[in-house]
């Protein structure tokens, strides 16, 4: 009769049915690798997309007038418009964008710090006329920001990014059309 160590050594050089174990332990990590880069992708698109608005908002604010409107309007009105048009365009929602907890700090053009002004229904921060840069002889350029932040949720089980909610910033500057 064929000993206890016997049946280990055989069992030890065994390989029949290694592979399914062997996939039993690599294809769930692989799953959550897909799963990374996939909501990776999709945060790198809407951060993309929101850069965009963020842009068109800040040459529509620039613009000291709109060839499309009927009415004048003001640039942070100009800049909410652009920004909801652009969003609207690749499928993301305007009305999700919530409040900066802290504009950013501009110098104003004419000294001081410029104030963010906001349009009723928006929370996408449009500050003019601010220094967007300086020249050597002291001279300083004006222009517009625009900046607003939208969220984004991605699910990766069992990771400590599972369902938490990040913003994603999207800042642009333009210089003003009347320099």
């Amino acid at each position: 009769m064929p000993s206890l160590a016997y049946y280990l050594r055989t069992l030890a050089r065994e390989t029949r049915a290694a592979e399914i174990a062997e996939a039993a332990a690599v294809l769930p990590l692989m799953f959550l690798i897909l799963l990374g880069i996939f909501w990776f992708g999709q945060a790198f698109s809407i951060y993309g997309a929101i850069t965009r608005a963020a842009e068109d908002g800040a040459r529509a604010a620039a613009a000291p007038y709109c060839v499309t409107c009927t009415s004048v309007n003001s640039p942070a009105a100009n800049a909410v418009t652009a920004v909801n048009t652009a969003m609207l365009a690749s499928r993301l929602d305007p009305t999700k964008i919530p409040a900066l907890s802290s504009p950013p700090t501009l110098l104003a053009c004419q000294g001081g710090a410029a104030s963010c002004t906001t349009v009723a229904g928006s929370n996408v921060c449009v500050q003019a006329p601010v220094q967007i840069s300086s020249t050597s002889g002291g001279s300083s350029v004006c222009g517009v920001s625009v900046t607003f932040q939208y969220p984004f949720q991605s699910w990766l089980p069992f990771t400590s990014l599972n369902k938490q909610r990040i913003l994603l910033k999207a800042s642009a500057r333009a210089r003003l059309e009347n320099q």
